[in-house]
């Protein structure tokens, strides 16, 4: 028999009955009922229960032994009985009566149990990682995480594409995030940086000839958290098609996330490959009031600012005068609502930064609040029925320049929707978002920037560029969104000189400065570039909506916390005076903050 183990503990079942079987594995829960020691013993497969019966050298040698000890068990396997059953495990028909118990490391006293689902500060939960993914809710999220990987890799594959590794090591990028900086020890005072995304180099691969690109990449930012970002370090499911329309890449992206959601959706619906909604990005911000709508929701927003034009209600009447907009979220069936629902949701909006919600209010088709009141009957008659609105459902309105009331609006949205109980979470619903806006007028600045990607094809190529206004230029540029949830961008790339030149032209780059700052980019295009699109969907990011999860530190193995420190390896850390003079580097320490280890503030030699 092996030396650890002959079986695994979810394997044994009542065919089992009478074999003799050697089981590894930790000790998950202890029960001792009358002198007979029941003990869960669990491994990366399951539970299985062991008997010690009174007086035997397994009891003694295992009653006085804390959870989490790893032992081997030796015994032989017999049945529950009917009655004994527990239909709740895979084993739960048996249980193994140990005769042998061999001590492998017993466990000292435990900073948080494995046993159970209780919540543990996430400073304990990162601190004893190791001890956390012994426990059974993120056990499964990190093998469903392997399992989507490997689905994504074998699709993508049978799709045609061919996996290659892009570097770790590279330049940094002026576009874009915070870089990673790695110092160079043979090149001293210049850096590499980790990539944020192979972008460049999957461009790259397409002009070297290749065809249909992907790997799972990591990629590194050094920004903040969020619920669904990780600081420091993700991965995407990176791809770039040669000779491809934005069409084409739709076509061939859909199979696989439809596939990949399909297999793991554990009975919820998914959108079909081929039936994914493409969602213009202006009509994606008036409806929704974001470029990432969660589709399950079913309220629409409305544009409603003519109704106001010269209305009894001053408020919005001056607004949509000077420009403004008014934006209606419908808020269905609401007549048995009180009137603090609505007074709640305007402190709601005002503890969010804005100036308020205003509303109107139906029951039986009877009209109630100061809005309407004041805006006249007959006129919040007509607006009702242009919004398609029952006798029973209020309406909610944002009101500001454009982009602050859609902003409002769709968080409004949400709320609303989350409160009614309207969302379904029976369904993954995906969509595109396109059409983006090529440019924006950044405020701060007083300039036109880039809204998106720079590297992006201008819809209307290089005629749009010179003969548009650069508000009005759209770009071969598109998200993919489930459940609310941006997935990834992506776009068609701009891959002539010409069109990229004339496109950072109107940003206020130079021809120099793009030739310096881009130069492996643009020299690489001057030799024959084909047209070429892709995209990069968050692996991350999926298995968080596959799990269900609501942070994405629940679906990665050994996460950082929300200030991108890695609590258990304790990193970042301070490095040795030797370590830096070997890079030619000196750390200054912030104004006002006394140095604690002498190698912050050695000087090079």
């Amino acid at each position: 028999m092996h030396a650890y183990r002959s079986h695994h503990c979810a394997q044994l079942r009542e065919s089992d009955v009478g074999a003799r079987v050697k089981l590894s594995g930790w000790i998950h829960r202890k029960r001792d009922h009358g002198g007979v020691l029941f003990v869960d013993l669990r491994d990366h497969y399951g539970l299985t229960q062991i008997v010690c019966r009174a007086g035997s050298a397994p009891l003694a040698a295992l009653e006085h032994l804390r959870a989490e000890s790893v032992v081997t068990v030796e015994g032989e396997v017999v049945s529950r009985g009917a009655e004994a059953t527990n239909p709740n495990m895979a084993t739960g028909a048996i249980e193994v009566v140990a005769d042998g118990v061999t001590i492998q490391s017993a466990a000292e006293e435990l900073p948080m149990p494995v046993a159970g689902e209780a919540d543990y500060p996430e400073d304990i939960r990162l601190r004893y990682r190791y001890l956390d993914l012994r426990r059974d809710r993120l056990h499964a999220n990190i093998v469903l995480r392997s399992q989507v990987i490997s689905s994504i890799r074998r699709r993508m594959i049978d799709a045609g594409f061919t996996e290659f590794q892009t570097p770790i090591l590279t330049a940094s990028s002026p576009e874009g995030a915070r870089d990673y900086l790695v110092p160079s020890r043979v090149h001293p005072g210049k850096f590499y940086a980790l990539p944020q995304a192979p972008q460049m180099f999957k461009q790259l691969i397409m002009v070297a000839g290749f065809d249909r690109y992907f790997q799972i990449a990591p990629c590194f930012r050094d920004e903040d958290a969020r619920a669904d970002r990780s600081p420091g370090e993700f991965y995407q499911l990176d791809f770039e098609m040669s000779f491809v329309t934005q069409d084409d890449v739709f076509e061939a992206i859909e199979p696989v996330l439809a596939g990949v959601f399909q297999e793991f959706a554990n009975g919820k619906s998914v959108t079909p490959a081929g039936q994914f909604p493409r969602i213009p990005y202006r009509e994606a911000m008036l409806k929704y009031g974001s470029d990432k709508p969660d589709l399950r929701n079913p309220i629409l927003i409305s544009d409603v600012s003519g109704h106001f034009e010269g209305s009894g209600f001053g408020l919005f009447a001056r607004i949509v005068g000077e420009g403004g907009v008014v934006r209606a979220i419908p808020a269905p069936g609401t007549a048995e609502k009180s009137r603090k629902f609505f007074d709640d949701m305007n402190e709601w909006a005002r503890g969010e930064g804005h100036a308020g919600l205003g509303y109107i209010t139906q029951k039986g088709g009877e009209l109630g609040g100061p809005i309407a009141k004041n805006h006249g009957e007959e006129a919040t008659r007509k607006l009702v029925e242009a919004l398609g609105l029952g006798p029973d459902d209020g309406i909610f309105f944002a009101a500001g320049k454009e982009a602050q009331a859609a902003r409002l609006a769709g968080a409004a949205r949400t709320r609303v929707a989350e409160e009614l109980a309207l969302i379904a979470d029976d369904s993954f619903q995906f969509c595109w978002i396109v059409d983006f806006p090529m440019y924006d007028y950044d405020e701060e600045a007083k300039k036109v920037d880039f809204s998106h990607n720079p590297f992006s094809m201008p819809q209307g190529g290089l005629e749009a560029l010179e003969s548009k206004d650069a508000l009005d230029i759209l770009a071969y540029q598109y998200d993919i969104v489930c459940n609310g949830v941006e997935l990834s961008s992506g776009a068609i790339r701009n891959h002539r000189p010409d069109i990229m030149y004339k496109a950072f032209e109107i940003a206020g780059y130079t021809r120099e400065e793009v030739d310096t700052n881009f130069a492996g980019m643009i020299n690489a295009f001057k030799l024959g570039a084909p047209p070429h699109g892709g995209s990069a969907p968050g692996i991350d990011r999926i298995v968080m909506l596959l799990a269900d999860e609501p942070n994405i530190r629940e679906v990665i193995l050994f996460p950082m916390n929300q200030k991108a420190e890695d609590l258990m390896m304790n990193a970042p850390g301070p490095v040795t005076a030797k370590q830096l003079r070997e890079l030619n580097i000196r750390v200054v320490e912030p104004a006002g903050i006394a140095a604690k280890d002498p190698a912050k503030v050695v000087a090079p030699e």
